[in-house]
C-alpha cells in the first residue's frame, strides 16, 4: 500500500469521558497514525463528530441544521488530532469542505493529492459539506478521490463486522472477509449504504 484513507470515529477520541475529547486519547492515536506516516505511507484522515453531536438524534431541530453544527464537530476534531500531530512532528494540512480559511485550507482534490505526496499527513474536516451525508460517505468519497489503496475504519467498541450487534447479543457472528453487496443484502448497519 502506498496511501490509505483512515475513517476515526469522534467516540473513539472521547475515551472515557465519552463526550468531547481526551488530549491523552488523541495524543496516543496521533503516534499510532506517525508509525504509519514514518513507515513511508501517505496518509489521509476523515474524523466524525459524535464526540460532540450527532445530528440525525436531535428531536427539535430540522435535519439541514443539525448536520451543519456536525460538521463543524469534525473540525474541532480535526483541529485537535492535527495539534497533537504536529507536536510529535507530522506535517499535517487540514481541509474543509465547509470554506472557514481562519483554520484550515479548503478541500481541493489537487492539493490534498499535492500534500499526500510531500509526505503531510491530510485531514478531510466538515464532510462533504452537504447534509444528509455521514462522515462514512466522506471517507468514502475522499478515499476515491486521492485514489488511495484502502479505507481503514476505526470505531468505537468494534473490532469488526458482525452479523448482528455483539453488544446485544453473545452469540454475534463476526466476519473474517465480507463483499460489499453481503454488507447491502445482509442489511449491515457497519456504516451507510
Amino acid at each position: 500500500m502506498k496511501r490509505v484513507l483512515l475513517k476515526l470515529s469522534g467516540e473513539a477520541l472521547a475515551g472515557e469521558q465519552k463526550r468531547g475529547f481526551d488530549e491523552a486519547t488523541v495524543t496516543e492515536v496521533a503516534k499510532q497514525i506517525k508509525t504509519i506516516v514514518d513507515e513511508g505511507l501517505q496518509v489521509g484522515i476523515v474524523i466524525g463528530g459524535g464526540n460532540f453531536w450527532r445530528g440525525r438524534t436531535s428531536e427539535t431541530i430540522n435535519r439541514n441544521k443539525a448536520d451543519q453544527i456536525g460538521m463543524l464537530a469534525t473540525v474541532m476534531n480535526s483541529l485537535a488530532m492535527q495539534y497533537a500531530l504536529e507536536k510529535i512532528n507530522v506535517t499535517t494540512r487540514v481541509q474543509s469542505a465547509i470554506e472557514m480559511r481562519q483554520v484550515a485550507e479548503p478541500y481541493i482534490r489537487r492539493r490534498a493529492v499535492r500534500h499526500l505526496e510531500k509526505g503531510r499527513v491530510v485531514i478531510f474536516a466538515a464532510g462533504t459539506g452537504n447534509p444528509y451525508f455521514s462522515t462514512d460517505t466522506t471517507a468514502a468519497l475522499r478515499a476515491a478521490e486521492i485514489e488511495a489503496d484502502v479505507i481503514l475504519m476505526a470505531k468505537k467498541n468494534t473490532d469488526g463486522v458482525y452479523d448482528c450487534d455483539p453488544n446485544c447479543n453473545p452469540d454475534a457472528k463476526k466476519f473474517d472477509t465480507l463483499e460489499y453487496i453481503e454488507v447491502l443484502q445482509r442489511g449491515l448497519a457497519v456504516m451507510d449504504a
